[in-house]
């Protein structure tokens, strides 16, 4: 027996992917941004090879903006997704989007900002997002039947690789815009910029508005509309939040699936950083022989991970992922992510780390798809939202502690081996976790059920012992 929702409404799968379709659009524009952000970084701000500890301390600090607020406004943003109308949500989601986009875009585009005066924006954006994250990822799961959602979750999956395997080269191209009309010899605004990056952000800010006016049109369920009110008005907030921890704690198959995402996250979440850098360095003797300028050699290797992405989506929708014994479809794919990231570390050569990249973003999909189909199966669709946040807590709170290692890694140490040395500890760690009979449990929902009841009886028995 499983939690999912048994009565999506009439033409819930059109609606899903009419949603899909448009959330694809502001997250392509924000992959454009965040592309063109790096590219800013590492050409305007920090271009030299000695300024290597300041590039990597800035795109530690940019990407610990985002993910650090992401991360920490998660509780309260699941707790909202089952209290408040999630389309509304989501629309006010994307319209503040949109407006911190437009400044930054502005900002960029007017005056010349110091990088640590943007911070707060990004960081802002952060926090943003992870209300945009609940409301989303807890609304798919009440549009379509339980049939159709294996192939939802790999539509999913697609969203940011689809967003990948285009901004790269639309990036590189809208910051180069400048140089090439002045290189043609116009003599226009255009012309007079020394970057395109701030046309990325305006760019962003206009997809997120199109993502916005299309949630106008579109009618998304939302449980706690039909839950009686008088329970969601005693609710406290911490009480929501506290419900969500003890879900899962009271779950321990649960818990022992979330810490090792939580290890992933820490190993693959400095990824992009280290990305940067070894384009930038250990690459660069060979994209240089090959004609390559950083900019495109860094656009092939995001775009070659995005393939990869889009192909194990495209995989994974069509397939629908495994029926029985998921979790398998979770350990396997992060071995072969763990190989990929050590390959990449290892290369020299841009077109072998291109093929390193292409195989770690095949893996993404899988272990996503199955880990999402499993959570789905075990948490009913009115408490998603509070349980879905702390899981995104528990899981991604090491990925903000990595990217702040990572600029002092980087900087102590030869990039490569870094990344060699997280990848090797993932394999053998997951590994290890094929034989823990706990996780191998993970689907047996009754048995989930009756361990947490036992540990529920437990709590409030201690809770009725009188103190000395």
């Amino acid at each position: 027996m499983s939690h999912l929702a048994a009565d999506p409404p009439p033409n819930g799968f059109r609606t899903f992917s009419i949603l899909w379709a448009s959330q694809s659009v502001s997250v392509l524009g924000s992959a454009l941004s965040a592309f063109a952000f790096n590219i800013y970084l590492a050409q305007t701000v920090f271009p030299l090879e000695s300024q290597k500890p300041q590039l990597a301390l800035a795109l530690s600090v940019t990407a610990l903006a985002f993910t650090f607020t992401a991360m920490l406004g998660a509780p309260l943003a699941g707790v909202w997704a089952d209290r408040r109308d999630r389309r509304a949500t989501m629309l006010g989601c994307d319209l503040i989007s949109a407006a911190l986009a437009l400044s930054i875009g502005l900002l960029l585009l007017l005056w010349q900002p110091s990088f640590w005066s943007l911070l707060p924006l990004v960081a802002l954006t952060g926090l943003v997002g992870s209300f945009h994250i609940s409301a989303f990822d807890t609304s798919y799961a009440t549009l379509v039947s339980s049939a159709q959602l294996p192939r939802a979750n790999g539509m999913m999956q697609t969203i940011q690789s689809l967003s990948g395997l285009a901004s790269p080269a639309i990036a590189a191209l809208i910051v180069a815009l400048p140089a090439l009309a002045r290189k043609s010899g116009q003599d226009t605004w255009l012309s007079g910029l020394e970057s395109g990056v701030p046309l990325a952000f305006l760019l962003d800010a206009v997809s997120f508005s199109v993502a916005a006016l299309v949630l106008t049109r579109l009618r998304i369920p939302s449980p706690a509309a039909h839950a009686p009110t008088e329970t969601a008005e005693k609710r406290s907030i911490l009480s929501d939040i506290g419900f969500g921890w003890r879900y899962i704690l009271d779950r321990r198959p649960l818990l022992w699936l979330l810490l090792t995402f939580a290890l992933v996250n820490f190993v693959s979440g400095p990824l992009g950083i280290f990305e940067t850098l070894l384009t930038k360095y250990q690459l660069a003797p060979d994209w240089q022989a090959r004609g390559y300028s950083f900019a495109p050699a860094l656009a092939l290797l995001t775009t070659l991970g995005s393939v990869g992405g889009v192909l194990g989506g495209v995989v994974i929708s069509a397939w629908g992922g495994l029926k029985r014994q998921r979790v398998l479809g979770v350990l396997v794919p992060m071995i072969l992510l763990g190989a990929a990231q050590l390959l990449f570390g290892a290369s020299r050569s841009l077109y072998l780390s291109g093929a390193a990249l292409l195989l770690f973003g095949l893996t993404v999909p899988f272990l996503n798809a199955h880990s999402q189909s499993i959570w789905q199966g075990q948490v009913p669709p009115a408490l998603q939202g509070r349980v879905f946040s702390v899981r995104r807590l528990i899981a991604q709170f090491t990925g903000p502690l990595s990217i702040a290692l990572a600029s002092f890694a980087a900087a102590a140490f030869p990039v490569g081996w870094v990344v060699m040395a997280l990848a090797a500890v993932l394999i053998v760690f997951c590994v290890g976790q094929l034989f823990n009979p706990a996780l191998r449990r993970v689907e047996d929902q009754a048995g989930l059920d009756q361990e947490a009841a036992r540990r529920s009886i437990r709590r409030a028995v201690l809770k009725q012992r009188p103190r000395t």
